[in-house]
């Protein structure tokens, strides 16, 4: 007969359970997989399958009290990594969906939002629609494989552990400063553009008053952002491109992988 001893059991449940912390704490805050369009028991489900599958292929894991300090502090540090690398992707999505909503609020379209599924909040429609093409583009050229990879490969290069310094951290949030000055440069030409619509309507207006040209103005400069939205979408895959490559560099430098 097999007999278990309470440390063998406790052995084994460390070796599953801190490993299922980090992939658990990445799969419920990363977009598409952790927004509300899947349920959280989907993810669950989708948590255990991937521990079940890496914890056999894993270095050595410490062996801990379940029920010690020990333990609950290596599970805190295994929930901030996984959350570490979530929220990186998760700047990378919404770069898009701020730079949309500056491009509606220049459109005269701040009015015109509607609900957000993924997340539950009202966006401008320009926004929900760059959040979907990134999604699809991120779903077609395999960005949640490449994240899973990484969060695989997290286990190798920052064991269990082995936590990162408060320098490194500090480093790498300074690097996220890129997000904001991408999403500026993402609709920098049609802000351009549009300024120089609204310039020309000012200056006809000042020159000939009794025209009335902001009567005609908002629907007018709407139909120039619009068209000057689709010229802008044709360069759009290879600013995607440049924009994931910095997002996915990021999440390597975050657990130390190359």
């Amino acid at each position: 007969m097999l007999e278990l001893t309470g440390e063998q059991i406790g052995t084994w449940v460390s070796i599953f359970l801190l490993p299922l912390f980090r992939i658990a704490s990445m799969l419920m805050l990363m977009p598409i997989i952790g927004t509300q369009l899947v349920p959280a028991r989907v993810r669950l489900y989708l948590t255990l399958a991937i521990a079940v599958v890496l914890v056999p292929a894993l270095p050595p894991i410490p062996a801990v009290e379940p029920l010690s300090l020990q333990a609950l502090v290596l599970i805190a540090e295994q929930i901030l990594i996984g959350a570490m690398l979530a929220f990186v992707l998760q700047l990378f999505f919404h770069l898009f969906i701020v730079s949309g909503q500056l491009l509606a609020m220049q459109l005269g379209l701040g009015f015109a939002s509607m609900v957000d599924p993924a997340n539950g909040i009202s966006v401008p429609v320009i926004g929900q629609y760059f959040n979907t093409l990134v999604i699809l583009l991120f779903l077609a050229m395999n960005g949640h494989l490449v994240a899973l990879e990484i969060l695989a490969e997290s286990f190798t290069t920052l064991p269990i552990g082995t936590g990162l310094t408060p320098q490194h951290y500090w480093e790498l949030a300074g690097k996220l400063g890129w997000v904001l000055g991408a999403g500026l440069l993402l609709v920098l030409p049609a802000i351009t553009a549009l300024l120089v619509v609204n310039l020309a309507f000012g200056l006809m207006t000042r020159a000939a008053p009794q025209l009335n040209i902001f009567s005609i103005g908002f629907p007018l400069t709407l139909v120039i952002g619009l068209v000057i939205v689709w010229i802008g979408l044709a360069d759009l895959l290879s600013q995607y491109q440049v924009f994931a490559t910095e997002a996915l560099q990021l999440l390597r430098e975050l657990v130390r992988a190359r």
